[in-house]
């Protein structure tokens, strides 16, 4: 098939280009190679096999080249950092939200014959995850109140009872609660898509990313996952900051194990017009990344915990991935083994570490407590 992969020189879609020409696809890539991101630089990664056009979706100029005898659209490109989304709205808006309706508004205004589209959707549109009250059962709550923030009582209460609720794994079907611009446009993404893909009769798959993470992040930008973020602090000898007690978790997915599971809804129709968790059901805290990256690359310091929070903050998120198990999906890579990958794509990556600059812009628009 001939397919087009925006956002195809960064981390999530450069590694799907590689598995489409793996697989005899006809690949076009659509990258503005973002500064932030890519430094000014064509990453050395790029797959000689697929046909590239750096330039920016928004472009109208060169869409018809883009798009031009196109089949399947995954569209990966968006702005990523959900502290900095908070003071650069308008810019996360604009690549986010508005790209993506232009591109849709494009796809059903010409002749261009689209017969599917896969969106990168983001585990962050849920807010909090999803808990269970002993006394109140299943409780979707928002974020914890500032009050207890600043009293540094770090665990979710449930805001019915008050009592400690413990999480459970993250369907679905939990009501989206975004706390960041970044994720009300990643929601933005996934609606739109999902509604325009049912309303023309193509095909569209919405993937909700947990915590990405593997070879080609970016080690130099501080807005990007946190285990990259973490193996930039750690290479260049300065211990990792954690906000709050490090307890909270999240789900850490494999970039290999995205990769299939963007190959898997591609091929299989019964995908169509869903969405669907890609993560691995396994809760991790953020201290034992952070320590993890530390043993791997034998430094002798512990992370810095600072126990202050951050606007917007969540406390645990994971997936519960029974939906997309159906299909046939099933998560391969240990968290050992993959940031055993990451380590290794570090030793040899350019990591300029610029958390501090990242964390003085938060503290500087009194987004983290003082």
């Amino acid at each position: 098939m001939k397919i087009l992969v925006t956002g195809g020189a960064g981390f999530i879609g450069s590694h799907i280009v590689d598995e489409l020409v793996r697989q005899k696809h006809d690949v076009r890539v659509i990258d503005n190679l973002d500064q932030q991101v890519h430094l000014g630089k064509k990453p050395e990664y790029l797959n000689p096999k697929a046909e590239y056009i750096f330039d920016d979706i928004r472009n109208h100029e060169i869409r018809d080249r883009a798009f031009e005898d196109m089949e399947v659209v995954f569209h990966e490109a968006a702005a990523v950092g959900v502290g900095q989304s908070m003071y650069q709205i308008g810019h996360y808006v604009h690549c986010n939200t508005y790209a993506t309706a232009d591109m849709l508004e494009y796809i059903v205004n010409s002749n261009h014959p689209i017969k599917k589209i896969i969106v990168a959707s983001s585990m962050s549109i849920y807010g909090e995850g999803a808990y269970e009250c002993d006394d109140c059962g299943v409780i979707y709550p928002r974020l914890r109140a500032e009050e207890q923030m600043k009293k540094h009582v770090w665990e979710m209460l449930c805001p019915s009872c008050g009592k400690a609720a413990k999480p459970i794994p993250t369907s679905e079907d939990k009501p989206l609660y975004p706390t960041s611009i970044y994720a009300i446009t990643k929601r933005d993404q996934e609606e739109m898509c999902l509604s325009i893909g049912r309303a023309y009769g193509i095909p569209t798959v919405a993937l909700r990313y947990f915590n990405v993470y593997g070879p080609r992040q970016s080690l130099s930008n501080p807005y990007t996952g946190v285990a990259a973020i973490f193996s930039s602090r750690v290479k260049n000898d300065n211990p990792p900051m954690i906000f709050e007690d490090g307890m909270q978790t999240r789900d850490f997915i494999s970039i290999k194990d995205i990769v299939k599971a963007n190959m898997l809804v591609m091929e299989n129709k019964s995908a169509d017009y869903g969405m669907f968790n890609v993560g691995t059901g396994v809760p991790t805290s953020i201290l034992d990344i952070a320590s993890t990256l530390i043993e791997l690359y034998k430094k002798d310091f512990k992370p810095n915990i600072v126990n202050k929070f951050r606007a917007g903050d969540i406390r645990h998120c994971y997936a519960d991935i029974s939906k997309i198990k159906k299909l046939g999906f099933k998560p391969t890579v240990s968290l050992e083994d993959g940031m055993r990958g990451l380590k290794e794509w570090g030793e040899t990556a350019e990591a300029e570490d610029m958390s501090d600059k990242a964390h003085k812009e938060l503290v500087s628009r009194e987004l983290v407590e003082e």
